[in-house]
């Protein structure tokens, strides 16, 4: 695989790629919608909500975990899955900063 030189961009522009990948996929919105409805959740519950595997479900919830837009504590042999609040609010203020540089001049684009 290339080197995607990452180093080369700043770091909130990073961070912003790091959490669209990680909103790149229905499923993985899906299980934020979830957690943001339920405020808690176990992968159990996330598993009887969606038409997808324990497996696939796993895979996903450690994508977001990844980007740090969730974060789960381990309850015996379930973990429980939340929202990460301090980082959900970074991503969603440059998101957020992303979308709204752009200010629409009429007859200016191709």
């Amino acid at each position: 695989m290339g080197a995607t030189k990452a180093e080369e961009f700043s770091v909130k522009d990073n961070r912003v790629a790091k959490y669209a990948r990680a909103l790149a996929h229905p499923a993985r919105v899906a299980i934020l919608k979830l957690l943001i409805n339920k405020q808690s959740c176990i992968c159990g519950d996330i598993v009887d909500e969606l038409p997808l595997s324990q497996s696939t479900v796993s895979q996903h919830l450690k994508e977001l975990k990844v980007a740090g837009l969730i974060k789960g504590d381990i309850e015996g042999v379930k973990v429980c899955y939340c929202i990460d609040e301090t980082e959900w609010n970074i991503a969603k203020n440059y998101i957020s900063d992303l979308f709204s540089a752009y200010k629409a001049v009429a007859g200016k684009c191709c």
